[in-house]
């Protein structure tokens, strides 16, 4: 995500990196990896980890809650980051979908194929059955 740049930067001087550009691309990383990063790996029986364990729950949620619902705090941070906030937020509800289990890749359609069929010609339903009884 470091070293992204989007197609709707056209201009030189959006490209050149600046300390507080890569301080706020930081920001948005460190908040990637609180929300899809593995846990830490604590021995469950010492009384201290499982705070760790609640506090690493809490981040977790926190910053899934920033990148779905963010608001105005998210939008400022992309901006300053120079990316575009729609597209991080897209990319990071995929990513907690697919986490949760669900396919995102398969594309929605309309309309669908449960749409309705057209009419055939010729016999159909009882009257197809009676003249295909009466043929023999």
């Amino acid at each position: 995500m470091v070293n992204y740049i989007q197609k709707h930067e056209s201009s030189r001087a959006d490209r050149i990196t600046s300390p507080e550009r890569d301080l706020w691309v930081a920001v948005l990383g460190r908040a990637l990896l609180d929300a899809f990063g593995e846990p830490p790996k604590l021995n469950p029986s010492l009384r201290m980890n499982a705070t760790h364990g609640m506090y690493y729950k809490y981040n977790r949620e926190q910053a899934r809650h920033f990148f779905l619902e963010g608001g105005d705090y998210f939008i400022e941070v992309c901006e300053m980051a120079g990316r575009n906030a729609i597209y991080v937020k897209e990319k990071a509800r995929k990513l907690l979908l697919r986490s949760n289990g669900w396919n995102v890749d398969v594309p929605i359609s309309f309309p669908s194929k449960y749409r309705k069929r057209k009419k055939q010609k010729g016999l159909t339903g009882n009257s197809y059955y009676a003249a295909k009884k009466k043929n023999g």
